[in-house]
């Protein structure tokens, strides 16, 4: 009994299917390529404005990437003195208050970028009590710049750990452990309470030294739960800002750093040894070889 054949196969059913085939694949590859790409150019602050842009994204109802933007060309326009950036001087000092910490730090760097605008220099001084301290860094650092000492204290602070406190009381519960690093917002603990639980985030990028009450303490309201040590970027901020304003009441702070304590990189402790000869230099030691700051 011989079977029928195979009914054929019609190139002309085959190719619309083939041809669509075609067009997904093309299109899934053109989406692959362009996401990245979208993604850096959404991200990257490199992008020049026109003045009606920059206008519009130093709004502080601008979306907060569009406000960051805006003033990171801000600092562009007043690196290569351009002339008309100081009509956007008023929306930069406005920022100064904006409700966003990374707004408020973002905009003292910029002023710090102009260290003859009385106006800017105006407005960092207040920026010293803002509550955020990476604002307040931000701030005493900018001050150098205008040959203004006033943030020397909180430039020494940048050096030593910092205090994490209890936002509430309750049972600690701790996430991280001694060693691990973290930038603002990471989260640090819970604090169990009847309540729920409270989280405990991190103010400042650094490296969690130590927890000042173990896992599981009974902890009252603002207590001291854990040190966290300044990251390596601020310390050499730091460090650069006092071999200009430094005092000799500074060098126990510096001395760790100059010793190479910590782990920190060889750059950190060669600043740090620049850093103490030049404030002894000041203080008139003799003894003091002056160098210039490392780069």
């Amino acid at each position: 009994m011989s079977s029928s054949p195979a009914p054929a196969t019609n190139p002309a059913r085959r190719q619309p299917l083939n041809k669509r085939w075609t067009f997904i694949v093309l299109a899934l590859t053109l989406l692959f390529v362009m996401m990245p790409f979208l993604f850096w150019r959404a991200t990257w602050f490199g992008r020049p404005l026109t003045n009606a842009q920059l206008t519009d994204y130093l709004n502080p109802k601008s979306n907060p990437h569009d406000i960051q933007h805006g003033l990171s060309q801000v600092s562009d326009r007043i690196v290569r003195h351009d002339p008309t950036v100081m009509n956007f001087y008023p929306q930069v000092i406005a920022l100064a208050s904006n409700p966003e910490a990374p707004i408020r730090t973002m905009a003292a760097w910029t002023m710090g970028q102009d260290n003859q605008s009385a106006a800017f220099h105006a407005a960092l001084l207040p920026m010293l009590k803002d509550p955020d301290p990476t604002v307040r860094s931000n701030a005493a650092l900018a001050l150098v710049r205008f040959r203004d000492s006033a943030g020397h204290n909180v430039i020494v602070s940048m050096l030593k750990a910092s205090p994490v406190d209890a936002p509430s009381a309750g049972i600690l519960q701790t996430r991280l452990k001694p060693g691990q690093t973290m930038n603002p917002g990471t989260l640090l603990a819970r604090i169990k309470t009847p309540d729920g639980a409270r989280e405990v985030r991190s103010d400042i990028s650094g490296t969690l030294d130590h927890w000042i009450l173990p896992e599981g303490s009974n902890v009252a309201s603002g207590t001291h739960i854990a040190a966290v040590l300044p990251a390596d970027d601020a310390v050499w901020e730091a460090l650069r800002a006092l071999y200009l304003i430094g005092e000799p009441a500074d060098l126990d702070a510096i001395a760790p750093y100059a010793r190479g304590g910590g782990g920190a990189p060889p750059q950190i402790a060669e600043q740090a040894r620049l850093t103490m000869e030049e404030i002894r230099a000041r203080a008139g030691d003799p003894a003091s070889s002056v160098s210039s700051p490392a780069n």
